[in-house]
């Protein structure tokens, strides 16, 4: 019997089944490559949902994280510490003036900037946010109610009150749901969960100039977006624009939990003492991985090999596309890839993952593809391989 079979056992036996797992277990990984328990290797093209970003067990945040591990693992946030303090300097300084309060994942980080926007809000009778249909903001209670797709909130109800969506990209339908009672407008600039949609540059800035005619909190969710993956260190440079709030988590610890909301100018003021917290908040180890996560993608010069493995990429798949008819269009922002398909994508991801190249299917018919900052041409074009090999197939 191979070990895997023994570790599902105790899976089966021990863990809730909140997962809809495949029979692959991960015993280790490095860079682009990662190993199962059994010695088989696979190019890893969806890094742990994004969270690798600058690929496995990166030397720089290892490094940073034995270092750290010697001195200090946690500390209260009742006290300084020194990690953190330079964590929300160097976030500042790689995109605007501002205030940081750290948590320790996406749903955390959004929760924070729901609950700013609210604080905000609240002496003018403001509380609604408007969110948009197709996005995904995490899984507590509060952000699955965000989240504009139905399927995360079956079984919940009932769901908090005050948010409300709207379609995405579509600044007509946001301008005709703002009251009184907007307190925010939150979104992802591109809805990687919802299947790879991107905002247009005049959408971007339509939603800031609403904002700030109508007194509107603007909270951009780059959870999955942030720390390089759109070919800026975070996506909303692409557009011209700053948001009030952005949400970060996923790439920023380098395999390590850690989110973060991000407030500029005067909303970094709203959340006062007694109004929010997080134990684990910006602990020293999470923030010594994450400084570290800087550190590469300014040393390795990542985000210039992120937008040129970008475009090479796209030019492999656009070609792809114009073998396989099932293959509809192709939607890329540097390393963050949509694949749409004219057939259901489940069983090529599965038949992927036989082949040795991992990525994901969402929304039933798109192949998403995210591979780390720092993957090189050839893995590029063995994965492509892969690909092509997978669908001449069907």
């Amino acid at each position: 019997m191979k070990k895997i079979g023994k570790i599902i056992g105790l899976y089966d036996k021990y863990i809730m089944q909140t997962y809809k797992r495949v029979p692959l277990c991960i015993e280790k990984a490095k860079g682009v490559k990662l190993w199962d328990v059994d010695g088989k290797e696979y190019l890893d093209f969806f890094p742990g949902w994004a969270v690798s970003g600058i690929g496995h067990c990166h030397p720089k945040v290892v490094a940073a994280i034995n270092k750290q591990a010697k001195k200090l693992l946690h500390v209260s946030n009742n006290y300084y510490s020194e990690p953190q303090a330079l964590l929300a300097e160097a976030i500042i300084k790689n995109s605007y003036p501002g205030k940081v309060f750290f948590a320790n994942s996406g749903a955390e980080a959004n929760e924070a900037a729901v609950k700013l926007a609210r604080k905000y809000g609240h002496d003018k009778g403001k509380f609604e946010i408007i969110t948009m249909t197709k996005s995904f903001h995490g899984r507590t209670i509060a952000m699955i109610t965000a989240t504009g797709q139905d399927k995360v909130k079956i079984g919940f109800e009932p769901l908090p009150a005050g948010f409300i969506h709207v379609p995405f990209n579509d600044i007509e339908a946001v301008k005709e749901a703002v009251t009184d009672k907007t307190a925010a407008i939150m979104l992802e600039p591109i809805q990687c969960e919802g299947g790879i949609n991107i905002a247009t540059v005049e959408y971007m800035k339509a939603l800031r100039a609403l904002c700030d005619e109508k007194d509107i909190v603007l909270i951009l969710d780059e959870v999955q977006t942030g720390m390089g993956r759109a070919g800026k260190m975070f996506a909303y440079q692409n557009y011209g624009i700053e948001p009030d709030v952005m949400t970060l988590a996923k790439a920023l610890g380098g395999g390590l939990p850690i989110g973060a909301a991000i407030a500029r100018g005067k909303f970094g003021g709203v959340l006062t003492p007694g109004t929010h917290a997080s134990t684990f908040g910006g602990s020293p180890i999470v923030c010594a991985a994450a400084l570290a996560v800087f550190e590469a993608i300014k040393k390795d010069k990542l985000l210039a090999n992120t937008n040129k493995m970008g475009a090479y990429l796209r030019k492999k798949l656009e070609a792809l596309k114009k073998k396989y008819h099932f293959v509809k269009e192709i939607r890329t922002v540097a390393l963050i890839i949509g694949v749409e398909l004219n057939i259901k994508g489940e069983d090529i991801y599965k038949e992927c993952m036989k082949e040795g190249l991992l990525i994901n299917c969402t929304q039933d018919t798109i192949l998403r593809i995210m591979p780390p900052l720092n993957v090189t041409k050839a893995e590029v074009d063995k994965a492509v391989s892969i690909l092509d090999k997978v669908f001449s197939k069907l």
